[in-house]
């Protein structure tokens, strides 16, 4: 069985240059996902913004479970 240098150092120049350009992929993607993605996703909302919902910690009750089942079923949410 004879070996070729030059068959490995082809497929090793094509390996190489597989993983460098995957790298580069990745990084382009990575920065491009962190251009779209807005800069603080939960902060306070500024101008005529008004609060929508407000959760009670009170409201987690079993007994007021059937009332957060038809409210649930009724706004379709």
């Amino acid at each position: 069985m004879i070996l070729s240098l030059r068959k490995w150092i082809d497929r090793a120049k094509f390996i190489l240059l597989f993983v460098v350009l995957t790298f580069v992929l990745y990084q382009i993607l990575s920065v491009l996902s962190l251009w779209m993605e807005p800069v603080q996703r939960y902060k306070q909302p500024s101008g005529s913004a008004v609060k929508v919902f407000h959760q009670d910690s009170g409201t987690l009750d079993a007994d007021n479970m059937p009332e957060r089942l038809r409210l649930f079923y009724w706004y379709g949410e």
